[in-house]
């Protein structure tokens, strides 16, 4: 196959795992997950402020066309509670609108999305995501996490709440209304949330948040046989998705931009992720680009089809591996088997009390918290810790959009901080042995010669870094500390650009006037090449660049001060001139 069939058509690539034993695992794999995204799908519909259908449309036509147009044998995509709530941010902060008119923006901004996913697979951006800290991830799914929860309890709790109130109104309303609770509404969520957790608990192969939403549901039905006491999610249309056009005029890219761009980022961070954490398992090479072109097309073909923004989902892509997927048919399955339950079962949630799927809801928020990854973050990095909790309150405090962008610019901070700050490392022969191999001074307790230090710099040099390294150059050779010499050890140097060159250049011209030097030694093949395209070795001077230390040892040696020398008794150098009277 050529590589624009590969890439057009990246399905091909696991033709050849398509056997008769592979389509039984597949299938039973899809039934699998056809079972654990009929209850979620509904859930995070709703959590998205969407009525059930569009998230069981969703868990149809999007998690296809990510299966079959991303690289990874196992992912499935699909609604997600962090994503769901973004959404439903996203439009809530436009204004109050009806729920079609809702449902026509959900749909245009999910349109949006896919288009920026595409086009950044398409302009190969894929290493995008590897920019954005794990601990910012973690944060902000703990943050949606708790307003996941907060948005849930009026549900449990069967008390009305107004529309567009922040967390905190939210609590500071049900607080005040407490006197109204509806204790068959408590009493059903409560019994969905503990038979979940029970299930749960005896084996994880069982479809626990189906058996508690069962179970809750029956409380109800028992509690209320008529039905009047509690709010009912209703029946489904018991259709399958029709081809519809999204509103996509300037009006509408104009408001949805912003939200759109959040939406796609938190989209691909979270499916790259989960497809790369399940690569690990499956021993399969991920294309992140290809992942971005997946994300995109699904959410881009899935807007025709009234679906939401979706991405990959980390409990049913992990199910779908537990339970034998052998290629990413066992999406096509599972959207298939649940597409006949929609069509057969349009009565399925007809009686399914709105403090059922609150006591689920409630579930999933918990399960949503890593509470493993914060503790140990907030009990090794103080930065770390930080960055954890601005992103986690971030979430609360502000719109979730501008959390996500929170985010994004604290991890390219920290990036950008660990980058500009390389480790210049003072080093010395080993004095004790022959051969006298370079080594740390502090972790060996070396002798350092008076007149030259030697540095090794574990970083490139480039804007953001030069500072730093020049810092620490003209502290080693401060006036009044008798060193007038550097010779730089550039073996984990990757790069030079001209800020650095520059730099080099300043130190070159200011340690001439101290009659001193600067030399480089041990830089890579690629590093010289480059330099010596661009016309830098010829201003720093082709003699201050040697292929070992030894050789600018060598070289620098009888630079030095003489006389020094002559009354020295360190003998650092196997090169040393003998001391005085020897």
């Amino acid at each position: 196959m050529s590589v624009w069939t590969n890439k057009l058509l990246p399905f091909l690539r696991w033709r050849d795992r398509v056997t008769s034993d592979n389509l039984k695992a597949d299938f039973m794999a899809g039934l699998t997950g056809m079972v654990l995204v009929l209850p979620q799908a509904v859930a995070y519909a709703f959590i998205a402020g969407l009525p059930p259908v569009y998230g069981l449309y969703t868990a149809m036509v999007s998690a296809v066309i990510a299966s079959l147009f991303g690289s990874s044998w196992h992912l499935i995509s699909g609604p997600t509670a962090a994503l769901s709530i973004v959404v439903m941010s996203v439009i809530s902060g436009l204004g109050d609108f009806s729920t079609e008119q809702y449902v026509g923006l959900v749909i245009s901004l999910t349109l949006l999305t896919g288009l920026i996913q595409l086009a950044l697979g398409l302009f190969r951006m894929g290493s995008l995501v590897n920019f954005i800290s794990h601990t910012v991830v973690i944060g902000f799914t703990a943050g949606a996490a708790i307003l996941i929860a907060v948005s849930q309890l009026k549900h449990v709790l069967g008390v009305e709440v107004p529309g567009g109130l922040s967390m905190m109104a939210t609590l500071e309303h049900l607080g005040a209304h407490i006197e109204g609770l509806n204790w068959i509404a408590l009493q059903a969520g409560l019994a969905t949330l503990v038979v979940a957790v029970l299930v749960r608990k005896i084996s994880r192969k069982l479809p626990h948040l189906l058996i508690g939403m069962a179970s809750g549901s029956l409380v109800c039905y028992l509690l209320d046989p008529a039905g009047d006491a509690v709010a009912y999610v209703g029946a489904l249309s018991g259709q399958l998705p029709t081809p519809v056009l999204p509103e996509f005029n300037f009006a509408t890219l104009q408001s949805l931009a912003s939200g759109a761009l959040a939406v796609a980022l938190l989209g691909l961070i979270e499916a790259v992720s989960i497809a790369r954490a399940i690569a690990v398992r499956s021993h399969q090479q991920i294309d992140g680009n290809q992942e971005f072109i997946g994300q995109g097309l699904s959410n881009v073909i899935g807007s025709f089809f009234a679906c939401y923004a979706s991405t990959g989902s980390f409990t049913r892509s992990g199910a779908n591996y537990d339970a034998g997927a052998r290629t990413p048919l066992a999406a096509v399955f599972a959207a298939v088997l649940l597409a006949l339950v929609v069509v057969t079962l349009p009565q399925l949630t007809a009686r399914l009390p709105l403090a059922v799927m609150g006591g689920s809801i409630l579930l999933i928020a918990w399960n949503l918290i890593d509470f493993r990854n914060i503790r140990h973050i907030l009990s090794t990095s103080r930065s770390e810790a930080a960055i954890l909790l601005v992103t986690l309150f971030s979430t609360l405090l502000v719109e979730l959009e501008f959390a996500i962008y929170i985010g994004v610019m604290l991890s390219l901070a920290l990036y950008l901080r660990r980058t500009s700050q390389p480790r210049v490392t003072q080093v010395a022969p080993l004095q004790q042995t022959e051969r006298r191999h370079i080594r740390n001074i502090n972790r060996y307790q070396l002798e350092e010669c008076p007149q030259l230090k030697i540095i090794r710099i574990d970083g490139s040099l480039f804007f953001g870094a030069v500072d730093h390294v020049q810092q620490e150059i003209r502290r080693l050779t401060a006036p009044g500390s008798g060193v007038n010499h550097i010779l730089v050890i550039g073996k984990g140097i990757n790069f030079i650009d001209v800020a650095g060159v520059e730099m080099l250049h300043q130190e070159i011209n200011r340690l001439y006037m101290m009659s001193g030097d600067l030399l480089i030694s041990s830089l890579k093949g690629t590093v010289m090449d480059e330099l010596k395209s661009t016309g830098a070795i010829e201003l720093l001077g082709e003699q201050r660049f040697h292929d070992t230390p030894r050789s600018a040892i060598e070289t620098l040696i009888p630079q030095l001060d003489q006389d020094r020398c002559a009354t020295c008794t360190k003998r650092i150098f196997g090169d040393c001139p003998p001391p005085s009277g020897v």
